[in-house]
């Protein structure tokens, strides 16, 4: 029986085209068409944009975004064996969709934007997931050419990537965010809804570039949320004193008691400009 979309059941391409998930690449397929759907639509517009996804296996979110009016898709996928499932899809959508394949972590994904809007849509390959964003988020140049990413992570990142000061959460990852993003999570995925189901809850981010965010050097904020969160437990006079320790904590007007996850954005940010 056929899917709405026309195209067959997820669990009919896995079985013609062989895919068993592959641990190694953070494969954990999304079967459900409902749930591809309602991710797709946490991403409305998508006519007039080009729309990348990492990452698309056998389809079903890519089939999905292509259904809610996805005009120009290019998908990224490393694993060669679902290159026939997307070929198919392809065939069922002419001229809108372009699956490369090749390693996300090397791809910039900016050269797909081609003069439209550019929106990052995705369930991530759990062992990739925060290093791409952070490919994505900590650029020398901003704004980004994307104005929009809807991803699934695992649950604690996700609470990682919108954690605020004072919550165990709270590190490096909510810092580089939050200063230049601002990203809230939508919704949790169980673990039921994958095959194989993985051990953890997963939740769907959606993250907007803040157009603009403080002025700060990149390479300065990284340096500080380096030092400050790699001893956390410690007081910031004795995790920052690589980079000027108490007396850089002062001329910022932050107590030299404090630890790093008790510093708002901003005040890190004012620790790098004087950096």
């Amino acid at each position: 029986m056929s899917a709405p979309d026309g195209l067959p059941p997820l669990r009919a391409v896995l079985a013609e085209y062989g895919l068993d998930p592959k641990k190694a690449l953070g494969q954990n397929f999304l079967l459900d068409l409902n749930l591809t759907g309602r991710i797709a639509r946490q991403a409305l517009p998508l006519a007039g944009c080009s729309v990348v996804e990492i990452g698309p296996g056998p389809g079903g979110l890519t089939r999905a975004l292509l259904a809610n009016g996805a005009e120009h898709l290019t998908v990224i996928e490393k694993d060669s064996r679902c290159l026939g499932a997307l070929a198919a899809i392809a065939a069922h959508y002419p001229g809108r969709l372009t699956a490369i394949e090749g390693d996300a972590l090397k791809t910039d994904v900016a050269a797909f934007a081609e003069g439209r809007p550019l929106k990052i849509v995705a369930n991530l390959p759990y062992n990739i997931g925060t290093q791409l964003l952070l490919d994505w988020v900590a650029v020398p140049s901003w704004p980004p050419v994307w104005s929009e990413a809807t991803l699934m992570f695992q649950r604690e990142v996700a609470e990682r990537i919108v954690a605020k000061p004072g919550t165990s959460h709270y590190g490096r990852l909510a810092v580089l965010c939050g200063w230049r993003t601002k990203a809230s999570i939508l919704f949790d995925v169980g673990p039921e809804a994958f095959t194989p189901p993985p051990k953890v809850t997963s939740s769907v981010v959606q993250l907007h570039p803040l157009a603009e965010p403080i002025d700060v050097p990149l390479e300065a904020l990284e340096a500080v949320t380096a030092a400050g969160f790699g001893q956390r437990r410690k007081m910031l006079r004795q995790s920052l004193k690589p980079l000027g320790g108490e007396a850089l904590l002062l001329r910022a007007d932050i107590s030299p008691q404090r630890r790093a996850e008790t510093l708002s954005v901003e005040e890190f940010c004012r620790l790098a400009a004087l950096l």
